[in-house]
């Protein structure tokens, strides 16, 4: 079981949970500070976890060893990805969300969500997963190994609500990549809700208010 930050919403026992994977070379703690930023209900008590990926090198850092979920060659989407990297991180998440299954918390009061690497591998995670979940949030990411989706999807997340963002002018995680990643996910009929900013490679208040309501939305509506 990797190694997590948990912080809730609100003082009463959770009645849902957010699992949020930080990008790459950053931590757990990345986006702790997202949660009193989202300014959810006193009535909604979720449980944030916010894991670490265990220290490997990457290839697109020349071997750096750093927290990473996978590896990553290069930031393009003709580059070799690491299909072994991703099915083993997508174990991981697959124990975090067996724990808080086991914790109490409906399959479908479980939101996984990711910010670029991060969000690559909720999607990877998300859209593979064998039961319903309650959605993906994916930020200023892109659909990794999405040449395999349609033959691993899990038909049980065929509808699996999906929150998209990106920058328009993000220089790390192009916006043609995000752009082309939600017409991929639109072509295989997943309801990908988008949202695009004028920002680099990172988030703004209006984006935390569009996440705020699409979480509220999609568990306590």
């Amino acid at each position: 079981m990797l190694e997590t930050i948990e912080i809730y919403s609100a003082k009463q026992p959770a009645q849902a949970s957010v699992i949020w994977m930080h990008g790459l070379g950053a931590d757990g703690y990345d986006f702790a500070n997202i949660v009193p930023e989202l300014h959810l209900s006193p009535s909604l008590p979720i449980r944030f976890i916010f894991p670490h990926a265990p220290m490997q090198p990457v290839s697109l850092n020349r071997g750096m060893v750093m927290r990473s979920w996978f590896d990553i060659a290069a930031l393009h989407e003709d580059a070799l990805e690491d299909d072994t990297g991703l099915r083993q991180a997508a174990t991981w998440v697959d124990e975090l969300i067996k724990q808080e299954q086991q914790r109490g918390i409906p399959m479908d009061r479980i939101l996984l969500a990711g910010f670029s690497q991060g969000g690559a591998l909720a999607l990877y995670a998300g859209l593979r997963y064998p039961q319903p979940l309650g959605g993906i949030i994916a930020l200023s990411t892109y659909l990794p190994l999405g040449n395999k989706l349609a033959a691993e999807a899990s038909s049980a997340n065929k509808q699996i609500p999906i929150f998209m963002a990106h920058g328009t002018i993000d220089p790390v995680v192009m916006y043609a990549w995000g752009e082309n990643s939600r017409d991929f996910l639109k072509k295989l009929q997943y309801p990908v809700e988008w949202h695009e900013y004028p920002m680099m490679h990172q988030l703004c208040a209006q984006e935390i208010k569009d996440i705020k309501q699409w979480i509220e939305k999609r568990l306590f509506s």
